[in-house]
């Protein structure tokens, strides 16, 4: 018998734009991205099994060789993809990829905040799979939450994939509200 996998589906572009546009309000330097193989870490410890990740890349315009070869170091398989400008073609494959899941074993973990996967992610929901969503909570489609047992993890603070803390305002739970982060100086 094979160990269950989790197959972690990256959507980098949604991930960047919001980032970016929502967050810093400007283009994120390098030292500001994720970092991405904490996210395959978090969840191979979250879900105590291997995660295998795919990288989704609209190359249709240029294929950034030196990005590639960093996730392919990190453990990712990208797929590099193209198509008509008017095409989303990363939208296209991760869709194309949750449909061809159905006949797979294995978990699934999502990282996007976009809506247009809500349907095909709740068509994976049957059986013992475990699905995933991993973003920024406070941009993640709230149509995700319509999903049945659908885990919800925070790119910053649950999978900790940033090296500083990001610019953002969050509702903190009671529990783990310390005062002392707001007096410092």
């Amino acid at each position: 018998m094979t160990e269950r996998t989790t197959w972690v589906l990256v959507d980098g572009e949604n991930i960047d734009a919001t980032l970016g546009s929502s967050i810093l309000g400007r283009r994120p330097q390098p030292d500001e991205r994720p970092r991405w193989d904490r996210l395959l870490s978090f969840v191979e410890g979250r879900w105590r099994q291997p995660a295998r990740g795919l990288f989704f890349l609209n190359a249709s315009a240029h294929l950034p060789m030196s990005f590639v070869q960093a996730l392919l170091a990190l453990g990712y398989q990208p797929v590099s993809l193209s198509g008509p400008s008017d095409e989303k073609v990363v939208d296209i494959a991760i869709q194309r990829t949750l449909r061809a899941l159905t006949a797979h074993e294995g978990d699934v973990v999502l990282v996007s905040h976009d809506r247009d996967f809500v349907d095909d992610l709740r068509g994976l929901g049957e059986g013992d799979r475990r699905l995933g969503v991993l973003a920024f909570h406070e941009f993640r489609s709230s149509e995700y939450a319509s999903i049945p047992n659908l885990e919800l993890f925070d790119l910053e603070y649950d999978a900790d994939a940033f090296d500083a803390p990001l610019p953002r305002v969050r509702v903190i739970p009671i529990e783990e509200f310390d005062p002392e982060v707001f007096l410092q100086i």
